[in-house]
């Protein structure tokens, strides 16, 4: 029996559990041989069982990007988690909040002296956090020299400053990942003296992104997420290599046409996301010229090759027919594990495992 053959319907998530972890592993060993802590982004996998192969290969915690995330990580026994956000907090994210840290090291991002106050008056002063600073993204984030201003007014509510984060996002980007590693280095370099300016020795510098993760950095604490599965962005910045790639969506073919397939794997299980300077919607494992050119909710058109790879001298792969079955590499992997509601772990042509999306949909 194949893996086609297995696998019954679709389209389905698939893991690649020797992929999978050798990018857990190579990870781990970069940290390490740079005495760096690794704290994985936990919203690329949302996954409980994936979480604790990181953690078995050195991770220190987790990160997450919500409060619903942190919750179902605490339940599954997870006792270390970062939100990475500058949350603003009422009475009852507050109240989840206090209740998380009576259960785990809780801390999280705050970018201005009243999201510190809000949190302090609401959540208590149990809770950690970290003052997180513009490095060159321009989403979030204060300018790296008035980190210090900001950690004083979290220290005054009460709250316990750990130190500084940022998130390079500007490396998702052609000729990118250098320019902005640099600037994040830079950008951490000033936040913390300007928390020492303020009396606060800034004891953990997190920053990090899957282009960025093996580059030179000021930081000490990496918090990379999509480098445990890859996914056709990180192959078109050129971070990985197909290899590397170990998450995948099985499709089927509903339909063809001259030089065209017609998958049923749509929006709604790869997700939309397509950069300015992505090349198409995904990509087809085994066949490099192939490239999704449209998506529906439920349709993946796919502009198929000819043959002897005339683009890029890639392989010469017969247009498959309907009823065959094909492995696509999503765009943004996050997105695509966010829509499906269990992973399904492979080795070879074996299905060894499954794996509940636990933390699906969680928001807010």
């Amino acid at each position: 029996m194949t893996l086609f053959d297995a696998v019954t319907a679709t389209p389905a998530l698939l893991i690649d559990r020797d992929a999978l972890d050798r990018n857990i592993e190579r990870m781990a060993e970069s940290a390490r041989a740079r005495g760096v802590a690794l704290r994985p982004h936990a919203k690329t996998h949302k996954s409980p069982d994936l979480a604790r192969l990181q953690l078995d290969a050195g991770a220190v915690g987790l990160t997450v990007a919500t409060v619903s995330e942190a919750e179902v990580f605490a339940e599954a026994g997870f006792d270390d988690l970062f939100i990475a956000y500058p949350l603003w907090v009422d009475a009852a994210r507050g109240a989840r909040l206090a209740a998380l840290a009576n259960r785990a090291r809780v801390t999280v991002g705050v970018d201005s002296a009243e999201g510190a106050r809000a949190l302090a008056t609401h959540a208590g002063t149990a809770i950690e956090v970290l003052v997180e600073i513009d490095s060159g993204h321009h989403r979030t984030g204060v300018a790296p020299g008035h980190a210090g201003a900001v950690a004083t007014a979290a220290a005054a509510a009460g709250l316990t400053v750990a130190g500084v984060f940022t998130f390079p996002g500007h490396s998702y980007g052609p000729g990118q990942p250098g320019v902005a590693a640099t600037g994040e280095s830079t950008a951490l370099h000033t936040a913390a003296d300007s928390l020492r300016g303020a009396g606060i020795e800034p004891g953990v510098v997190s920053g990090g992104s899957t282009p960025t993760a093996y580059l030179d950095t000021t930081a000490t604490e990496l918090r990379p997420g999509v480098y445990v599965f890859g996914d056709a962005q990180q192959l078109e910045l050129g971070s990985i290599t197909e290899a590397e790639v170990a998450l995948t969506v099985l499709a089927t073919v509903v339909s063809t046409r001259d030089g065209v397939v017609v998958l049923d794997a749509g929006s709604k299980s790869l997700g939309a996301d397509r950069a300015p300077w992505a090349t198409g919607y995904g990509r087809i494992a085994g066949v490099p010229d192939a490239r999704i050119t449209a998506l529906s909710e439920h349709h993946a058109t796919v502009a198929w090759p000819p043959a002897r790879g005339a683009r890029t001298g890639g392989p010469d792969v017969p247009r498959p027919g309907p009823g065959d079955r094909l492995r696509v590499i999503p765009n943004h992997v996050c997105n695509a594990v966010n829509l499906t509601d269990e992973l399904i772990v492979t080795r070879g042509s074996d299905v060894v495992d499954r794996w509940p999306v636990a933390a699906r949909g969680c928001i807010v």
